[in-house]
């Protein structure tokens, strides 16, 4: 034994199981200290640590007004953080601080069943947050830890076992959650999945990055992160490198530093006109997994089908083509998406639209980045660009800008530095002097200088590449992945992309990959081991989402098809579940009844004994030996029990002599019959 056991043996049994719940209750409120406020989380560590150290030396609790005092901080501070003391944030904090305050008047058997209850209640509230493999491991332990706690609250101490050890607790919950285990499982096989029910509520899980405006260094931080954003799984073969593009949303409005998506509910909106497109080739159809997003845009692999108006339907989620060819959709997407889809590698897009309703991405803001603005009418005014058509004419300065990055010393870097910190202008910051950005800054620039140089263009956001080993048959797309590009307008083509970050970093654009930052301790000591265990991580998680959190009601019907349903639906599902309802119940009623009879031999002669007696009329307690029974015979019935009385005490002495015989179950019966039987 160790001297940690040793110490926890003796301690007194308040203390000891004090402690118990204390460690049980800080693993059920840890997982909430991500989102919950800092002074929330120091004031509940106060509050616990102040518990603890009254178990530790058995000091009564604080007065009620003590109580009071922390209440009122705690819901001020609330008041104060979230402007109100309702709603998911504010509601959680304050019931974290309840479970922590409630643990400071544990006076009766009932302050402790409400502690119980509030930590089954905080569990259910992580999954709020995040429904990862993560969370649910650790919200089972965090119930077997509660029902632990419970279980020990109601095991007496005794003067023969003494204070009731914490693992037999800790079985008996552990045995209680394993009955519920199939019963949890079959509800969630057949519960109707009813929307919003089953989405993850607004702003829970998620970040991409993507937004509906793009900032100078807006996207270092999205360039570090390399949680995944999407997997995919093709019919065929991949699209090569260069055409990994998926598209986001579309900027097109620039204030000198922030470019912004077009506002539709401005009184120019009808000026923007709405891309036509042509698709042409074999369609590439793949499945895509996209995790939650917090805008209203859904970025999928250009080119994929469908004109400017046109609905994409996913399940509870209808998407409408934007007029930049975005797909929108009516709120943020803060659910996991699953769903098949396709698109074409080559395409054509806007190739109708006039000066007027081009006008909008010839804009630049009155003042802004002159230096940049002059060096663009000086490249435009060069020899070798006189008397070209518009269309050429276009092309030909869009190459003249790739070439210059490629000439000149631009350097990609994930830490640019800040920029405009010095000069509102920060084109040309960027352009002339430091020379140093990544896709956003490069891409900024360039559709700057095309409109410098009267050619309409814009920025597009999404995402670009992926890994280049699939796990479990999934490509991986990461927020690491997250990109802009420029489309410049040609007249004749329409819109065409150009990536200027490929003339300064091939390796991000022509080879899909990603400039990620350096690795970590562990990645930078065995970066092989470090990139096998997260692949293993994220392929365990995938699982996850695949059959857990992506099992939607197409796949209840598909398994009531295999179950014999031949149209499933809501009906078919309700009559399924209820007569899995009906089998549990009826196993549970005879469960039931089977135990409470008596297994052993010994228990049921007994059972036989008394029934027989009690068919003669005799009623005799259930609790004594057969001798007290033959006692209570003689001395009721006299005479005539004597047979009876002398089987019994036969019986009894077969029982525990060596070698007594067992007497004739058929004597017992003819002796029964002189009772009036």
């Amino acid at each position: 034994m160790t001297a940690v056991s040793i110490w926890w043996g003796r301690l007194p049994r308040d203390t000891r199981d004090s402690f118990f719940l204390l460690g049980v209750i800080t693993a059920v409120i840890a997982p909430h200290a991500d989102h919950l406020p800092w002074w929330s989380t120091a004031l509940t560590t106060l509050v616990l640590g102040w518990r603890a150290a009254l178990a530790a030396r058995q000091r009564p609790l604080p007065s009620r007004w003590w109580l009071l005092v922390v209440i009122a901080i705690y819901t001020g501070l609330t008041w104060l953080t979230y402007r109100t003391v309702i709603g998911r944030e504010a509601g959680i904090t304050l019931l974290v601080m309840l479970m922590a305050l409630k643990t400071l008047e544990l006076r009766a058997r009932r302050d402790a069943f409400v502690v119980f209850f509030l930590g089954f209640f905080l569990v259910l509230t992580q999954f709020l947050y995040s429904q990862s493999l993560l969370t649910a491991v650790w919200s089972l332990v965090s119930l077997w830890g509660l029902l632990a706690a419970v279980v020990l609250a109601q095991m007496p101490s005794t003067e023969v076992q003494g204070v009731p050890p914490i693992g037999i607790a800790a079985r008996r919950a552990a045995g209680t959650t394993a009955l519920g285990l199939p019963i949890m499982v079959l509800l969630f096989v057949l519960f109707p999945r009813i929307a919003p029910l089953w989405g993850v509520p607004t702003e829970a899980i998620g970040k991409t990055g993507l937004s509906n405006q793009l900032e100078f260094g807006a996207m270092n931080e999205i360039a570090n992160d390399d949680s995944i954003a999407m997997r995919l799984k093709f019919d065929g073969p991949p699209p090569p490198p260069d055409q990994r593009y998926f598209r986001g949303p579309v900027l097109t409005r620039f204030d000198g530093k922030t470019w912004r998506a077009p506002d539709a509910r401005s009184s120019q909106s009808w000026l923007r006109g709405r891309d036509d497109l042509a698709t042409t080739g074999v369609a590439l159809r793949y499945e895509m997994t996209l995790e939650p997003l917090r805008i209203p845009v859904l970025p999928l692999l250009e080119m994929s089908p469908g004109g400017a108006g046109s609905e994409l339907a996913l399940t509870d989620l209808t998407l409408v083509r934007g007029p930049e060819l975005q797909w929108l959709s009516p709120r943020p997407i803060t659910e996991r998406l699953r769903f098949n889809t396709s698109a074409h590698l080559a395409w054509r897009a806007g190739e109708r639209r006039n000066r007027l309703q081009l006008a909008p991405d010839l804009e630049l803001p009155a003042g802004a980045n002159p230096r940049t603005r002059a060096w663009a009418a000086a490249l435009a005014a060069q020899p070798r660009f006189a008397g070209l058509a518009p269309g050429p004419r276009a092309q030909s300065l869009a190459a003249a800008l790739l070439a210059h990055v490629r000439s000149e010393d631009f350097t990609y870097t994930l830490t640019p530095g800040r920029y405009g910190t010095e000069s509102p202008h920060v084109i040309d910051e960027f352009w002339l002097d430091r020379r140093l950005g990544f896709c956003e800054h490069f891409a900024s620039a360039f559709v700057v200088l095309m409109r410098a140089m009267d050619v309409p263009a814009r920025i597009v956001t999404g995402f670009q590449g992926w890994d280049t080993e699939p796990q479990d048959g999934y490509y991986v797309v990461r927020n690491a992945n997250a990109h802009a590009w420029a489309e410049y307008w040609v007249e004749g083509l329409g819109w065409i992309r150009s990536d200027p970050t490929a003339a300064v970093a091939p390796n991000r654009v022509i080879q899909g990959l990603a400039l990620r930052p350096e690795p970590g301790v562990l990645g930078q000591i065995n970066p092989t081991l470090w990139r096998a265990v997260r692949n293993g991580w994220e392929t365990l998680n995938n699982r996850w989402q695949q059959l857990v959190l992506n099992y939607s009601r197409q796949n209840q019907f598909d398994l009531l098809k295999k179950l014999g349903f031949e149209r499933p639906d809501w009906t078919a599902l309700g009559q399924a579940l209820a007569g899995v309802i009906l089998v549990l119940a009826v196993g549970g009623a005879a469960w039931i009844r089977w135990s409470s009879r008596p297994h052993d031999a010994w228990s049921r002669q007994r059972a036989r004994i008394l029934a027989r007696l009690g068919r003669s009329g005799v009623a005799l307690p259930s609790h004594e030996s057969p001798a007290a029974w033959a006692h209570s015979l003689r001395r009721q019935l006299g005479q005539k029990a004597e047979p009876a009385a002398q089987w019994l005490e036969r019986l009894e002495r077969s029982r525990y002599a060596a070698d007594a015989p067992t007497p004739a179950w058929g004597e017992f019966v003819r002796a029964t019959r002189l009772l009036g039987g």
